[in-house]
């Protein structure tokens, strides 16, 4: 595959290539340009060539484009799922979720594009206002490996309604269906320019394009240390942003809570995409009244996942997104392990057998009496390793899941209300669900507090992130 600039396909200037590897298998399935500055700034040019025709089309005109571009993703997310499980890992099932969410997310700012209106305002004897949102211009986009269609949507979708062009960079690890779905939407009917690829790694392409001049506003997901260097760059020449930064979310289970539910929600909360994602159930408190038979049930549910490659029948986890994400989760294990900071239940090793080696398989791993400053509490662990902590009290669990520098999500398993509203009041984080966790529909606003970022994904927010206020005054 070629990165795509004003509708083309190009290799990079120096015809430098990057090896795209399935975290399955270890084997090469294709390669692309390892992009310079040089591609970003055509692509820029190629952005600001395709904005004022753009930007003078109705928004509705340009949420029927984003429909046409679901409806064909719609009929071809067997294949472009296919490929997502191959370049990033997981299961082919979470694959046609994700690949029909990229098309969900379409549909919803196609739905609302009709929403983007001026505002009249009467100022009686000193005459008339109209308000506008206008697009800023050119935008700029950076997404994870993680979940590399779902979060190309989230940045894509509002940005292209609201009239806006973008240079969009996706993941070095996981470009293949980022260029396949761009491809997709100019089949679509997208003009050339409007949405331009390029591939190539984050400090030399993501730096290039958070600096250029021509970019108004930077879209990033990624880890914390990267976002800050993002808000740097992008300071000094006060252009906007939006950062998505991760999260370490605690699921708190009281002791009236569905064990049986809450359970399977623990499982898929922390073992969905092997770990890998923001909004994971990443540390887990149980009122003590029923942890031991809550821990029971987990560890054997775990120890009953199939883990394998992602394409074949079964699996429920795939490998981690490579060897680095592989040794680094393994690291903090050892580190828990060496210093006695915690007993583990099951897991806590990468896997071994014919069937993992050439992979990057880590086992779904589940701890307990973890000692409060362990890396596993402290840190967000992106990866299959879940730390249990028995609580006698709504205290000590809101206490311990505020014990974070992170506030993206958590959650509370109870049929109580009043506890339930105690953690929402309490427990700093951007979203809180009660008895599920891990939903993120489009409609609503998406982020956190704290080092989990700022601003806002998903919903109306994010459409009116997109455009800037101007006002018009008549006199009377």
């Amino acid at each position: 595959m070629k990165m795509r600039i004003g509708g083309e396909e190009i290799a990079g200037a120096d015809e430098r290539w990057i090896p795209v590897v399935n975290p399955a298998t270890g084997e090469e399935i294709d390669r692309v340009p390892e992009g310079t500055l040089y591609e970003v700034d055509d692509a820029v040019k190629a952005a600001e060539a395709a904005f004022p025709s753009w930007a003078k089309r109705s928004a509705r005109e340009r949420g029927i484009l984003l429909f046409r571009g679901a409806a064909l993703v719609r009929e071809r997310h067997e294949d472009l799922a296919r490929l997502l499980t191959m370049e990033q890992g997981k299961p082919l099932k979470e694959a046609v979720d994700e690949v029909r969410g990229f098309a969900n997310v379409l549909e919803y700012y196609a739905a609302i594009s009709g929403s983007l209106t001026g505002k009249y305002v009467p100022l009686g004897k000193s005459g008339d206002a109209v308000v506008a949102a206008e697009p800023l211009g050119v935008c700029g986009a950076i997404a994870p490996w993680n979940m590399p269609a779902l979060l190309m949507s989230w940045k894509l979708a509002p940005a292209l309604v609201a009239g806006n062009t973008m240079v969009f960079k996706p993941a070095t690890q996981t470009p293949l269906t980022s260029l396949h779905l761009a491809h997709i939407l100019e089949e679509a009917g997208l003009p050339p320019g409007v949405l331009n690829v390029v591939t190539g790694k984050g400090e030399v392409v993501g730096e290039a394009l958070v600096r250029h001049p021509g970019i108004e506003k930077i879209s990033f997901t990624g880890d914390a240390e990267t976002g800050l260097r993002v808000r740097e760059l992008a300071s000094a020449s006060l252009k906007q942003v939006t950062l998505e930064l991760g999260g370490s979310d605690p699921m708190i289970v009281w002791k009236d809570a569905d064990i049986g539910k809450a359970v399977a929600g623990a499982v898929r909360g922390r073992f969905y995409n092997a770990g890998q994602t923001c909004t994971a159930v990443k540390r887990l408190f149980v009122h003590q009244a029923i942890c031991d038979e809550f821990v029971r049930r987990l560890v054997a549910r775990v120890e009953a996942l199939k883990v394998g490659n992602g394409l074949s029948p079964g699996i429920e986890m795939g490998p981690l997104g490579g060897a680095l994400q592989r040794d680094r989760i393994h690291a903090m294990v050892e580190t828990m392990r060496n210093r006695g900071q915690g007993v583990i239940l099951t897991g806590g090793m990468p896997l071994k057998g014919p069937l993992y080696d050439a992979g990057y398989f880590y086992a779904p791993t589940i701890v307990t009496g973890v000692h409060p400053e362990s890396s596993l509490l402290s840190r967000e662990v992106f990866g299959p390793v879940l730390p249990v902590m028995c609580v006698p009290d709504v205290e000590t669990a809101i206490r311990n899941a505020n014990n974070t520098r992170f506030g993206l999500g958590a959650s509370v398993w109870t049929n109580d209300l009043s506890v339930a509203r105690e953690v929402f009041s309490r427990v700093r984080a951007g979203m809180v669900w009660v008895n599920y966790h891990l939903s993120l529909p489009p409609e609503i606003p998406f982020g956190g507090v704290k080092a989990s970022g700022i601003g806002r994904e998903n919903g109306t927010q994010a459409l009116a992130s997109y455009t800037r206020t101007r006002t018009l005054f008549i006199g009377g």
